[in-house]
């Protein structure tokens, strides 16, 4: 196999391996959002174990891209889609710790703390499940177009946040002994909306990928 097929072969193997890591991480947020409205604390910890796997492959995929880097020399778009690579792994990779942080608040609320989780916690949880796939998509097929979308969904996603923590500033007003057991659910709020961030992070990278420019999606 010569050198030019056997860099496309290896390409699209770390395509494949980002791809999965993205839904890897909307598995994360689905369970971690789960143990937060069940009390599931024997749930949250598997979360808290699993995301190590997610580490070990982050790291798996900015080792072969460094490698394919190195052996290869490429230039012009082939070395974007393998810097790419590389944030894209960075932002899934901290994607997953936000969903490891929301799981670690469902312990610490603990099984019987007494409050009802807030709706919107849910509805932005599937914004951002939304913007995973949408992210998937403008990745595998290189598509601009899906990636600019993702800063509407963003936004949607940071209204419903700020609308969240107002609401949350005020039930410790009425409510100081559960002053702790508030500030999770803000804390949590506060960590999907940094995996949201993420996402259009990701999204950005295809607009770097696509046009070679920086574009800040998170305006």
């Amino acid at each position: 196999m010569v050198a030019r097929e056997q860099f496309q072969v290896e390409l699209t193997a770390l395509r494949s391996q980002i791809i999965s890591l993205a839904h890897e991480t909307e598995k994360m947020l689905e369970k971690s959002m789960e143990a937060l409205y069940n009390q599931d604390i024997d749930l949250a910890n598997e979360i808290i174990e699993y995301d190590k796997q997610l580490d070990e492959k982050e790291l798996k995929i900015n080792e072969d891209a460094i490698l394919m880097i190195a052996r290869q020399q490429p230039v012009a778009t082939d070395l974007r889609r393998l810097i790419i690579a590389l944030r894209i792994s960075s932002d899934l990779e901290r994607m997953g710790d936000n969903a490891k942080n929301i799981a670690k608040a469902a312990i610490h609320l603990g099984e019987h703390h007494g409050l009802t989780i807030h709706p919107a916690l849910n509805d932005m949880k599937q914004t951002a499940l939304k913007m995973v796939d949408l992210s998937v998509k403008a990745f595998e097929y290189e598509d601009i177009t899906l990636a600019r979308k993702l800063a509407e969904l963003d936004d949607l996603v940071d209204n419903m946040y700020g609308e969240v923590v107002r609401e949350m500033l005020e039930k410790t007003a009425t409510n100081p002994q559960k002053i702790q057991h508030i500030m999770q659910m803000a804390f949590s709020a506060r960590y999907i909306e940094r995996f949201a961030d993420h996402t259009t992070n990701i999204g950005e990278s295809i607009l770097y990928l696509v046009k070679g420019e920086t574009l800040d999606l998170n305006k």
